[in-house]
């Protein structure tokens, strides 16, 4: 019986732990306050980055993906975060197991998700690192790449 008890209790903190790490996610639709993610395809927004002189913040996720649901709960909706990077860059953000995601990932040679890329308007990457990052590490990477 007490086996059969410990077992439940473990069962509970996987699920617990779990759902604390992998937050629901909808990668469709940006919160108003947070970063404004272009909808249009890959080639539109390089001509939009051409056009208004800016990089490209490039994220590439996969649906499965806990740190990408993380950084698209907590910090791709923080205020700050959304404020400096609807100014300052085109946003994109593509599944990376679909569609230009897809071609992009292999393009880049990309093996990691999430993959956070800075990208100029003929398609060079300006800088790329991955993993969850907090809001406040976004922002003071949007910066330091702004200041390049």
């Amino acid at each position: 019986m007490k086996n059969f008890i410990y077992a439940a209790i473990a069962i509970i903190a996987l699920v617990a732990f779990y759902a604390f790490n992998n937050p629901k996610a909808d990668f469709k639709n940006d919160k108003a306050e947070g970063i404004q993610f272009h909808r249009g395809n890959w080639s539109e927004a390089l001509q939009l980055a051409k056009k208004e002189n800016k990089l490209i913040f490039l994220d590439i996720y996969a649906t499965w993906c806990g740190p990408c649901k993380k950084l698209k709960a907590n910090t791709f909706s923080n205020k700050e975060v959304g404020k400096f990077y609807n100014a300052n860059f085109i946003n994109v953000a593509l599944d990376g197991e679909q569609g230009d995601g897809a071609t992009l990932a292999s393009q880049y040679n990309l093996n990691s998700y999430p993959s956070l890329l800075f990208i100029d308007a003929t398609g060079k990457i300006v800088a790329l690192t991955g993993g969850y990052h907090s809001p406040n590490e976004l922002l003071e990477l949007g910066k330091s790449i702004f200041k390049q």
